[in-house]
């Protein structure tokens, strides 16, 4: 049983390609249905989990945080309605991540999960690259955006996945040493960075 981690630029293709390979091989594919568990761990709405995916610090987040005042374990032992902040939210990545992988046979999107799972025995690891121009035609094509709302997109989601891997302490995550493989999609089609990653698998 093997766990798949994939890592990528926005407008890379990540979603696409994860969703081809866990078809292929015939596994799980998890994307924000992890957002859905961790805000029913935390007993918190989805919108608040959102939240704090993409904010690092700030007058939003202060606000969230000063609303999660209780220890993480006395929040566990009370049956009211939850509260999140950053180190809730990272606690429970780390176990919802470690629990799934358990599990095996699934696809991981993003989320931190290569630098959770860096030490898990039967995980692999993949990034997903491209250049800006290859990122934006990519959603141009893929979801029908004008050339300037894709930039807009990308740029955004750029913000946020910086801002997660900051709650991980991290900034190494474009880094190929993480990664059992680091394809190119500027250079690759979707078909062969599929076969690819489920070819290193087997």
């Amino acid at each position: 049983m093997a766990v798949i981690t994939i890592s990528r630029q926005f407008g890379s293709g990540g979603k696409t390609i994860g969703e081809a390979v866990a078809n292929r091989l015939g596994y799980t594919f998890l994307d924000d249905q992890i957002i859905q568990m961790v805000a029913l761990k935390a007993r918190v709405s989805e919108n608040w989990v959102k939240t704090i995916e993409k904010e690092a610090g700030g007058k939003l987040l202060q606000f969230i945080n000063g609303l999660a005042r209780k220890s993480f374990s006395d929040r566990i032992m009370d049956d009211e309605r939850g509260d999140i902040n950053e180190e809730i939210y990272v606690d429970l990545l780390r176990q919802i991540i470690v629990q799934i992988a358990g599990e095996g046979n699934t696809v991981i999107l993003g989320r931190g999960s290569q630098y959770i799972l860096q030490e898990f025995e039967g995980a692999f690891h993949v990034l997903l690259v491209a250049d800006m121009e290859h990122r934006v035609k990519f959603m141009q094509d893929r979801y029908g955006l004008s050339a300037a709302k894709a930039l807009q997109t990308i740029k955004s989601e750029d913000r946020r996945r910086m801002n997660l891997y900051r709650k991980f302490g991290k900034q190494d995550y474009d880094q190929a040493h993480l990664y059992h493989l680091v394809l190119n999609m500027s250079k690759l089609r979707i078909e062969q960075a599929c076969k690819l990653i489920c070819d290193f698998v087997d």
